[in-house]
């Protein structure tokens, strides 16, 4: 036993296992005296909602099964090992209470459609998702809001962020960059960091190990070739794969992935005997609820956004954490969903102690701040 924190823990296991025993035995008592209704003999008053056979208790808290409560730090599974003791002050610079990182994915022109050879056109995240509409083959429809885009969205995110004089982080498809020269070269001339978003996009989940450590080299090297510009970190289409971060410690070259969206901070997680950085995302505070008809208007994106901000920015006067804006072209670059943006970045503008950066800075700060243990 180490600490005081430990022998609570071992205590309230003990109560946790005499209270279940307790209360099962107390309700099994009363179905075999015949005081619940259902049971035999005469029936109870109570409500039969409140008496009627129990189902065995299952606590669900860091337990697999009665009598085997899990300990976070002896656990098997690496995803609990560091929840008891907490993350560290996050130090941002300048004190700040909460780092805000604005992410645009560049997806377009890098999307499943038939003049890429396919034979399907891609309708993740537009304004008709979840709609039969009874098309079958290509769908131009769709391939025209994935085109609105790279030729509409990226413009007018591009004037918002350069007016407010805001950082940005790029999601970006290897394929979108070559498809669209234009926007690559403006991306290119700007200080946005690059994370990559894959080779096109499309799900890591089903890739060979081959197929998938050959589209992280080409997706690297066509970055590199399009914007000048190595990107910092990874991103895959919603999920990677059991191979993706082991495949991108091999390669090399890559300060962090954000292929997670289990926590507000960055840590770092062993990957065959290497230290790598985790700077997870969100698809919470993310324009992709509009794609899935969970956001109606641009005013239900601002106060959820803004919402967030007041959680966060009040815990970070003594727990600072990160909050990542996940923003799309094709559908934050339309202008009703950018007021809600340039609301947003008015309204977190107005406190003092906030971090706008770009996710490579807060992969560089943490790197500096909290180096990997030994």
């Amino acid at each position: 036993m180490e600490t005081i924190d430990d022998a609570r823990e071992i205590l309230s296991d003990k109560v946790t296992e005499t209270l279940r025993r307790d209360v099962e035995a107390g309700f099994e008592k009363l179905y075999a005296e015949g005081r619940c209704a259902g049971s035999t003999g005469t029936a109870s008053p109570m409500p039969p909602t409140l008496c009627r056979k129990p189902a065995p208790i299952r606590s669900t808290i860091f337990t697999v099964k009665i009598g085997t409560p899990i300990h976070p730090e002896k656990s098997h599974d690496p995803r609990f090992r560091r929840l008891r003791r907490g993350p560290p002050h996050a130090q941002w610079p300048g004190d700040a209470r909460i780092a805000v990182n604005f992410v645009i994915n560049f997806e377009e022109g890098s999307e499943l459609s038939y003049p890429a050879g396919d034979g399907v056109s891609e309708g993740g995240l537009t304004e008709m998702l979840g709609t039969d509409l009874g098309v079958r083959g290509r769908d131009l429809a769709a391939e025209s809001m994935f085109e609105y885009g790279a030729r509409v969205g990226f413009w007018r995110l591009h004037r918002i962020f350069t007016r407010f004089g805001l950082p940005v982080t790029i999601f970006g498809c290897a394929k979108a960059f070559e498809a669209n020269a234009p926007v690559a070269a403006a991306i290119a001339a700007s200080d946005w960091d690059i994370c990559s978003h894959g080779y096109r996009w499309t799900n890591h989940p089903g890739l060979s190990e081959a197929e998938e450590r050959e589209q992280i080299a080409e997706a690297i090297e066509l970055i590199r070739r399009t914007t000048g510009k190595t990107p910092a970190g990874w991103y895959c289409r919603y999920a990677p794969s059991e191979n993706t971060r082991r495949l991108l410690v091999e390669h090399g070259g890559f300060l962090y992935d954000s292929d997670t969206y289990n926590d507000e901070l960055p840590y770092w997680v062993q990957v065959n005997h290497r230290p790598h950085l985790v700077v997870p995302y969100s698809l919470t505070t993310n324009d992709s609820k509009f794609g899935r008809g969970v956001f109606g208007s641009g005013e239900d994106f601002f106060a959820f956004l803004r919402d967030s901000f007041d959680v966060l920015y009040e815990e970070g006067a003594e727990r600072p954490r990160m909050m990542s804006v996940g923003l799309h072209m094709r559908l934050t670059g339309h202008p009703g969903r950018a007021k809600a943006l340039i609301r947003f970045i008015q309204y977190i503008r107005g406190h003092p102690r906030v971090w706008i950066c770009r996710r490579e800075d807060i992969a560089r700060h943490w790197i500096d701040r909290f180096p990997p243990p030994n």
